[in-house]
């Protein structure tokens, strides 16, 4: 069964809510040391019961919160997605040494994101 192993929280301004969830909530927020501005979100002590994720821009100025399912295979999924309904909004691409991604958009509009692991992505 695939599950939810991480989430995104996008905004115009996404550095201006690292304290926000800093002060409300106690998690440590860290600017990702990669090529887009993303600041990821721990939200708990490793091995207690939770997921981390990370806050954005949103490439279509829409904020809105995704949660992404990890996958086994990423191109079956996608495949199976529009077999129900389902529309791709970011298609495959390599996150390196994490793995691949990719966002479907569900029948009433919510977007998800997908992550196939592989350490191998990208390189």
């Amino acid at each position: 069964m695939d599950r939810v192993v991480h989430f995104e929280i996008s905004a115009a301004e996404p550095e201006a809510l690292v304290g926000f969830y800093e002060n409300v909530f106690g998690w440590k927020v860290n600017k990702w040391d990669g090529p887009e501005d993303y600041w990821l979100a721990s939200t708990g002590e490793e091995g207690t019961p939770g997921i981390d994720g990370a806050f954005m821009r949103p490439a279509d100025g829409t904020p809105r919160t995704v949660v992404t399912v990890e996958v086994e295979d990423l191109d079956s999924t996608v495949a199976k997605a529009k077999e129900n309904g389902g529309r791709v909004a970011m298609e495959k691409m390599a996150v390196p040494m994490i793995g691949w991604a990719a966002y479907l958009v569900d029948p009433q509009g919510t977007v998800v994101g997908l992550m196939q692991p592989d350490e191998k992505a990208g390189m």
